[in-house]
């Protein structure tokens, strides 16, 4: 689309906005016009982004400073950029605002659980498929993409069993009502067992009392008590154990105010309201860890290990979550449970497993690091520099403690 195009798109846009006596064909003209404008404007980001991501190294971060949003976002839009770059005929749809880039997104996801060479041949296949993405929701384009892949991978040979079950997954997240939510995807085989063994726990729990807390309505219910099964069934094993304890890190800052007392955060994978915090206190473990200005005065178990193991105990990784939330490289918000344990100093270059050389990184960054010549050094107080291969450097001072 050319500047004058779109400049001409907006006018008429801002028109229908002032005319207090446009009718509703008029305003869903202008929708379609803002969806248009946005396309255009998605197509330029992506450009830019591709452009961008080609001149410094760590482009997410530059991307999510431009645009104020976060680096997982970032990510996000330097993917829909490659995406485009492997489908020209999309990318050309986009600017002109025939496709949105929700199309485009849907390609990006599909690809994402396909083999590289099916991948490819996936771009190629979607390519001659623009003509029905403009005229195709964004839902009924990303049904044909799937429709695409899923052909793709019968045509590989592989046992679709064994296709199954390299996709199975769990995931979790914690919602805006503070919920803890897990979803899975589970080859049949292993589905059918997993379904037997849950029904198997709710009939031996509730076929002759209902918890208080079920609903009355009947397949919120089974929900609910299939809910309650599958957490006996991790915690007790169905009834035959007694339920793990958790973990608590007690971070106490030795830097707070005197007048104050020290500050205490208590670092768990899972964030909870302070009252749930102290209902659980009395039933876990605690391991208290002191800090002071980036630096561990007191916590409890070996955290130097020197080169007797390559593996970070759980001493070091308690300490180290007491220390961060998430991956250690600015604004990436991966949780640090999802994380590995990283040698500043390189093991096979002689670092030790201490834990002054220790830090937690997402598996993106811990990439970056090893194959794409990322520096990463730390200070006496853990302040973290990261110097690019493009000779920019970043740095940031001692974490901070991490309330749950």
């Amino acid at each position: 689309m050319e500047i004058a195009g779109v400049l001409e798109r907006v006018g008429r846009i801002g028109a229908v906005r002032a005319d207090r006596a446009a009718g509703r064909c008029d305003r869903e003209a202008a929708l379609v016009e803002v969806r248009r404008v946005r396309a255009w404007l998605d197509a330029s980001e992506a450009e830019l982004v591709r452009a961008l991501a080609a001149e410094v190294s760590f482009p997410e971060q530059t991307i999510a400073v431009s645009s104020k949003g976060s680096v997982g976002q970032a990510s996000a839009v330097i993917e829909r950029a490659s995406t485009l770059e492997s489908i020209p005929a999309i990318a050309a749809a986009l600017d002109a605002g025939a496709v949105t880039a929700g199309h485009v997104d849907a390609v990006t996801r599909v690809g994402k659980s396909l083999e590289p060479a099916q991948r490819e041949a996936l771009l190629d296949r979607v390519d001659a498929l623009v003509a029905v993405a403009e005229h195709a929701s964004e839902a009924e384009f990303a049904r044909r993409v799937r429709d695409e892949a899923r052909r793709l991978q019968a045509a590989d040979g592989m046992d679709q069993l064994e296709r199954q079950r390299r996709a199975t997954s769990l995931r979790s997240w914690v919602d805006v009502e503070g919920m803890w939510n897990i979803r899975g995807r589970f080859d049949p085989l292993t589905a059918v067992r997993l379904d037997a063994r849950l029904a198997e726990t709710v009939e031996a729990l509730f076929t002759t009392a209902t918890p208080d807390t079920c609903p009355s309505e009947p397949v919120a219910k089974q929900d609910h008590l299939r809910a309650l099964a599958l957490a006996d069934l991790v915690l007790c094993g169905g009834g035959r154990s007694k339920p793990g304890r958790p973990e608590f890190v007690a971070v106490i800052d030795a830097d707070a105010p005197m007048a104050a007392g020290p500050a205490v955060a208590f670092s768990i994978p899972i964030e909870v309201p302070w009252q749930v915090l102290a209902a659980l206190a009395g039933d876990a473990d605690v391991h208290t860890v002191v800090v002071r200005n980036g630096v561990v005065l007191h916590a409890p178990g070996n955290l130097n290990l020197g080169r007797t193991t390559r593996l970070a105990n759980r001493a070091q990784r308690r300490a180290l979550r007491g220390w961060y939330a998430t991956c250690a490289i600015p604004g990436c918000a991966v949780h640090y449970d999802r994380c590995v344990v990283h040698h500043v100093i390189w093991w096979r270059n002689d670092g030790c497993t201490d834990l002054d050389n220790l830090l937690p990184v997402c598996t993106r960054h811990h990439h970056m690091i090893h194959d794409a010549g990322w520096e990463v050094t730390l200070g006496p107080n853990r302040e973290l520099t990261i110097r690019f291969p493009d000779g920019t450097v970043q740095a940031t001072g001692p974490p901070t403690i991490r309330a749950a």
